[in-house]
């Protein structure tokens, strides 16, 4: 029996330390718009806080969120320091163009921290841009057979996931 998927990502939520550099980063070189900023009043953990919650839209409808508290103390308290790793990320898809032109406007904006690479990975070419959070973001451009490689990997999804689990850790990614 089959469930029903959720529609699409509504935000994706962080914590940020500056709003205004955020908004720099996101809106002018990134080109996502600032569509939303809501200041708020509420209890949160036992204890009522001021923050302000940015959104920058994509044009799907969804969003990437940005929080940040009045009290540095809430802040410290609900900061999202989390052990660095590249595989963790916010992956977008965009079409070549874009991907080219964020290059670009990040190489231009000079956000040494940002760490701006491309890799290939076969099924999707992905450009990595790390933000003023170190919040990683991809930019993922679909290699030009996507649906024929989408339906191969849904097809042996579970196979696959056997196989790894069994042991198995050959490479099924022939589009490399």
């Amino acid at each position: 029996m089959s469930q029903p998927l959720p529609l699409r990502l509504h935000h994706h939520a962080w914590i940020t330390d500056d709003q205004e550099a955020n908004r720099h980063f996101y809106e002018d070189v990134i080109g996502l718009p600032l569509v939303a900023t809501w200041t708020e009043r509420e209890v949160l953990s036992g204890a009522e806080r001021a923050y302000s919650h940015a959104l920058y839209g994509m044009a799907d409808g969804s969003a990437l969120a940005f929080f940040q508290f009045a009290d540095p103390k809430d802040q410290e308290e609900f900061k999202t320091d989390l052990n660095y790793t590249p595989l963790r990320h916010i992956a977008l898809k965009v079409e070549k163009e874009t991907q080219e032109a964020i290059l670009k406007r990040v190489d231009a904006a000079g956000h040494a921290d940002a760490n701006a690479h491309v890799l290939d990975h076969g099924f999707c070419v992905s450009l990595y841009v790390t933000d003023p959070n170190g919040l990683i973001l991809e930019f993922a451009v679909d290699h030009p057979d996507v649906k024929q490689i989408d339906a191969e990997r849904r097809a042996t999804a579970h196979a696959d996931l056997a196989r790894w689990l069994a042991g198995d850790h050959t490479s099924n990614n022939h589009w490399r």
